[in-house]
């Protein structure tokens, strides 16, 4: 966007240019599991040879590296790191993406009414009665996690996957994903690619948008056009993509607006900031940071939750599945008591063996670092996050005892399916492509699948503090 009068450059027009959007009746029907290698590996192959003969193809990197200097899609003042080559998808590979995501959605959903029912249940999770209360508070609109996305790793080859983990209400990486593959649109393997192939893009931003209204439209009394407060800590939050997101809001003719937690009061019933009042609020605030960092605006906050007084998306509803300890509830035997046999074979197949820790537990099981990977209980972002093959055994043992100390998880470590790629910055050097680790994240919008937020890396652990670089995504009509 044009940041003086909100226009869009030519640029970014060209960049757009023939993306049409991936609507359902694009996504046929859903591959097995044996089938055979996704179509992926082929059209990504394709592309990654087309890289090749162009020699690293360092004009089209440096167009693409220039388009994307002039968006929102930035990190730390420069555009955001990406990789050249995309993650490409068929109809049919993202009817089996969807398969995934959805029946994880439906699981996710199923055990959210559970815990609302069992205190049993919600005693595993070990939340503070304050956080507790919170995620009991009834919801104005019927669907549990408006927003998700739910992070696998791929194996392309054969179409199995695990699951990473499991994120709600603040899962950023949609502006990254949408400016990538405009930039990468922009390369002369993009441009080559698209001659041969007609390809579409996930409106990731549109969809939860979409969702976002859908669940304030069934509040009783809510304004026809509400002011709606984003609400986090102004240093944790994607202000860029925000910043879109307030634009495509105001296109609908919504007020939305970003709002420091710590501005916020809350008397009588109603919630407001520094601009005044506050019709509904999307909770992009991870609740284990705000509970690491107590201030006023945050108590505010907490007491209009517990009143339910103020629509919240998500609410604190969407907490216990966002947690690290809820692939430990999954495989536990309480999951048979609200689980169909179909989605506890689901489980057992795609959701990591974890294990929660504390000061009694023996460390001998996970000795085999290798093997494993810890993740601090309330974590996010990746901080903390420890795999052991990146470790000496020393380091290693340390993990486990921190893990132990703090009552953490332990979980099998899958290994990133690998793809050939390179860093779309030229600045990089490299012109030859070579193995990066892949990660997929499947949105979720009102229980259905939305887009992939694809990103990869170098290391064991892909995260924003060790090297990853964003991923572009395709999905051709062939």
């Amino acid at each position: 966007m044009n940041e003086k009068n909100g226009t869009v450059s030519p640029e970014r027009k060209d960049a757009a240019a023939g993306l049409a959007q991936v609507g359902r009746t694009q996504i046929r029907a859903q591959r097995k599991v044996g089938d055979g290698p996704l179509d992926s590996v082929a059209l990504e192959g394709e592309y990654a040879a087309c890289a090749a003969e162009l020699g690293g193809d360092l004009a089209g990197r440096e167009r693409a590296q220039a388009y994307l200097a002039g968006t929102r899609s930035l990190y730390h003042g420069a555009p955001m790191p990406w990789a050249y080559v995309p993650k490409i998808f068929s109809p049919a590979d993202a009817a089996h993406l969807a398969w995934a995501a959805e029946t994880m959605g439906a699981i996710m959903d199923k055990l959210t009414r559970r815990y609302l029912e069992d205190p049993a249940l919600r005693a595993r999770f070990g939340f503070t009665p304050e956080v507790e209360a919170a995620t009991l508070v009834p919801l104005p609109y019927e669907q549990q996690i408006p927003i998700a996305r739910v992070d696998i790793f791929l194996d392309e080859q054969t179409g199995a996957f695990k699951f990473c983990e499991l994120n709600t209400d603040g899962s950023a990486g949609m502006l990254n994903t949408v400016e990538t593959t405009r930039a990468c649109a922009l390369t002369e393997a993009g441009k080559r690619f698209a001659v041969a192939h007609k390809v579409a893009v996930f409106d990731v931003l549109g969809a939860c948008a979409d969702a976002l209204m859908a669940c304030y439209r069934q509040v009783p009394g809510m304004p026809e056009k509400p002011r709606i407060a984003v609400v986090d800590y102004a240093e944790s939050i994607s202000a860029e993509e925000i910043a879109e997101f307030i634009e495509l809001f105001a296109a609908r003719g919504i007020s939305l607006r970003f709002t420091d937690i710590r501005n916020l009061a809350y008397e009588d019933g109603r919630l407001s900031d520094s601009q005044g009042p506050i019709d509904g609020v999307w909770r992009r605030v991870v609740i284990s940071e705000l509970l690491e960092k107590p201030c006023p605006g945050a108590e505010a906050f907490m007491r209009a939750a517990r009143e339910g007084r103020v629509p919240i998306v998500g609410g604190f509803r969407t907490w216990p599945v966002a947690t690290k300890t809820v692939f430990a509830v999954l495989h536990d035997p309480v999951a048979a008591t609200f689980l169909t046999s179909e989605e506890i074979a689901f489980v057992k197949e795609h959701v990591p063996a974890t294990y929660v820790l504390n000061e009694q537990s023996d460390l001998a099981p996970f000795a085999y670092k290798d093997a494993w990977i810890a993740k601090p209980r309330d974590g996010y972002n990746s901080v903390g996050v420890v795999a052991g093959s990146d470790c000496t055994p020393a380091e290693w043992r340390s993990a486990l005892e921190e893990i132990r100390a703090t009552g953490g998880v332990v979980q099998e470590y899958v290994r990133p399916y690998a793809t050939p790629n390179l860093p779309g910055d030229p600045a990089s050097g490299e012109t030859s492509c070579v193995p990066y680790m892949n990660m997929e994240g499947l949105y979720l919008f009102n229980g259905r699948f939305a887009g992939v937020f694809t990103r990869c890396g170098r290391n064991a652990t892909i995260g924003e503090h060790t090297g990853r670089l964003m991923m572009s995504c395709l999905v051709t009509e062939d």
